[in-house]
C-alpha cells in the first residue's frame, strides 16, 4: 500500500489487532515509537529476535524471532492492525511480505533503496537533489576507470553501513585499492571528501494521502562516524539554508511516494562563490537520533508523528517551544566519564539531573558497551544562553569532550 492508496484508519484505544500497532525492530528507536504509541492509547507488538531488546522488554507482545521467519511474520500479521520499522536494514523481502496482508510504512522499496547507496544516489539524481560527488565501484575495472578528482576521497560499501563503520578515507589510488580489499571486493561507492562547513538533517513525515509535515533544521556534530551532538536553536544555520533544506527532503519523500517518518542528512560546503551549497549525504527511512530532541523540545515527538503516520491519523505542523541541545551517551561514559573509574560504573546522573532543563533518556540495555548508544541527555531552556550553558554544565560533570 502506498501513499494515495485507500489510508488505514486505526483509532487509538480499539480492541485486538484494530487498535496494535506493530515494530519491525527491538532498539531504541523501537522502544520510543512503543511509549509513544502507547501513551496514545494502542497496544503494540515487537518482532526481534533479541529476548532483551529494549522495545520487546516493554511491549505488549514480543515475537522473539528472525526478521524473515515465516512464522513470526504470520505472527505479526495476526497480532496487528498496522506495522512499521525501527531500522533501515530490516529486510525489505520481509517487508514485502507483510505489506501483502497489513498496512506497511515505510514500503519494502523504500527500504531497499535506503539499503544499497547506489540506488540511494540515484534516487537523488532522479528528484534533482545534489549530492557529493562520486563513482560506484563493483569491480576492478571500475576501480581502474574511477576519476582522479574522487580522490582524496571516502570508499563506503553499498550495503550495512552505519555509524562509520563499512567505511575507509582514501588519499590515493594505491590507498583506494588497498581499502577495496579490505571492505572484502564488495560493491562500493567512492565518494569525494569534501571541506565541510557543517552537517544537518531534516525530518519529514508524509501520510498516507500525501500529506507532509517536517520539522525545523537541525545542526549535527559527528565524531568518528558516530552522532555526538544535535542543536535545534533558531539562526543557528541560516533561514535561506533551512528552506532549501527542508525542499530537498520534501522532494526525496515524494519522489519515494514515502509514508512514514524519513530523515535526510546534508553535508554543508561552501562554494567559490560564497553562497553554502547543500548536498544530500544519505536517507535514513525512520526517526533518527538528530530527531530525539523533539520529545522534549517540540509539541510532538517524530515517535509521535510516527504514530500517526503509520494509523493513517492527521498530521499536524509540529512546533518546537524551546531551543535544545542533544548529547549521545555512549557506553565509553560508563568506563571514561568524569573520575574514570576504570571498570563500568553508572554516570553522576543526580547531579547531571540537577540542572534546569536537563532530559535523560536511557534505552534500556542491560549491559554498557564502549561505542554502543546507551541513551540522550536532552538539555532545553528559554534561551540560546542559558541552554549552551547548561549543555556545558552537563558535558563536564559526564567527561563529554566538548566541541
Amino acid at each position: 500500500m502506498q501513499a494515495g492508496a485507500h489510508k488505514p484508519s486505526i483509532v487509538p484505544g480499539s480492541a485486538g489487532p484494530a487498535g496494535t500497532l506493530g515494530v519491525m525492530g527491538g532498539g531504541q528507536l523501537g522502544r520510543m515509537f512503543v511509549h509513544a504509541a502507547q501513551r496514545m492509547g494502542y497496544r503494540t507488538a515487537v518482532l526481534d529476535p533479541d529476548p532483551e531488546s529494549p522495545a520487546g522488554l516493554i511491549s505488549h507482545h514480543h515475537v522473539q524471532t528472525d526478521y524473515l521467519d515465516p512464522k513470526g511474520l504470520g505472527t505479526m500479521r495476526q497480532l496487528c492492525g498496522a506495522i512499521t520499522t525501527e531500522f533501515e536494514n530490516i529486510p525489505a523481502p520481509a517487508m514485502q511480505a507483510l505489506a501483502e496482508h497489513r498496512p506497511v510504512a515505510p514500503a519494502a522499496q523504500a527500504l531497499a533503496i535506503a539499503q544499497d547507496r547506489r540506488l540511494e544516489k540515484a534516487h537523488f539524481q532522479r528528484c534533482g537533489v545534489a549530492c557529493a560527488p562520486y563513482a560506484v565501484i563493483d569491480s576492478e575495472q571500475d576501480l581502474e576507470a574511477a576519476s582522479a578528482a574522487l580522490l582524496p576521497g571516502i570508499l563506503k560499501t553499498a550495503r550495512l553501513g552505519y555509524d562509520g563503520k563499512g567505511q575507509r578515507r582514501v588519499r590515493d589510488r594505491a590507498e583506494l585499492a588497498t581499502a577495496w580489499a579490505d571492505l572484502g571486493r564488495t560493491s562500493c561507492v567512492l565518494e569525494q571528501q569534501l571541506a565541510l562547513e557543517a552537517e544537518c538533517s531534516v525530518l519529514v513525515g508524509r501520510g498516507w494521502d500525501g500529506a507532509m509535515v517536517h520539522f525545523p533544521l537541525q545542526y549535527n556534530l559527528h565524531r568518528d562516524g558516530i552522532l555526538v551532538r544535535t542543536e535545534v536553536i533558531a539562526g543557528r544555520l541560516p533561514p535561506e539554508l533551512e528552506a532549501r533544506a527542508v525542499a530537498a527532503a520534501r522532494a526525496v519523500a515524494q519522489g519515494l511516494d514515502y509514508v512514514g517518518v524519513l530523515c535526510v542528512e546534508f553535508f554543508v560546503v561552501r562554494c567559490a562563490q560564497g553562497r553554502p551549497a547543500l548536498l544530500v549525504n544519505e536517507i535514513a527511512p525512520r526517526p533518527h537520533n538528530s530527531g530525539h530532541y523533539t520529545i522534549d523540545a517540540c509539541d510532538q515527538s517524530q515517535f509521535d508523528l510516527q504514530v500517526r503516520t503509520l494509523a493513517g491519523l492527521p498530521l499536524c505542523q509540529p512546533r518546537q517551544h524551546s531551543p535544545a541541545i542533544m548529547l549521545n551517551l555512549m557506553g565509553d561514559l560508563w568506563f571514561d566519564g568524569q573520575g574514570g573509574c576504570g571498570a563500568a560504573c553508572t554516570p553522576d546522573w543526580p547531579a547531571v539531573l540537577a540542572l534546569p532543563g536537563a532530559h535523560l533518556h536511557l534505552y534500556g540495555k542491560l549491559k554498557a558497551v564502549r561505542a554502543r548508544k546507551m541513551g540522550h541527555l536532552t538539555l532545553t531552556g528559554a534561551d540560546e544562553a542559558r541552554v549552551r550553558a547548561t549543555a556545558t554544565q552537563a558535558a563536564a560533570l559526564l567527561g563529554i569532550t566538548p566541541d
